[in-house]
């Protein structure tokens, strides 16, 4: 089983804390971050970027989240690794 953890964002001069766990998936890996009581997975591109998956669950929903939040989960995921 993963163990949780939290994840650091500055957004908007804030710091705000996402609760995540790292989940092993084959050969790769990728991130499941709570957002506002939504989860969404975050893993990387062709390029080694993270990005933010929209599932079916939290289609709808996503619509009321700022996408640059999303980004600044992505660029925290990325500063954390690097």
């Amino acid at each position: 089983m993963e163990e949780a953890f939290e994840i650091p964002v500055l957004y908007k001069g804030q710091e705000l804390l996402f609760p995540a766990r790292l989940l092993n998936v084959g050969y790769s890996h990728k991130f499941l971050v709570t957002i506002n009581g939504l989860e969404f997975f975050f893993e990387q591109d062709n390029n080694g970027k993270y990005r933010a998956l929209v599932t079916a669950s939290n289609q709808v929903d996503v619509k009321n989240l700022d996408a640059d939040l999303l980004k600044a989960i992505a660029e925290s995921i990325e500063s954390i690794l690097n």
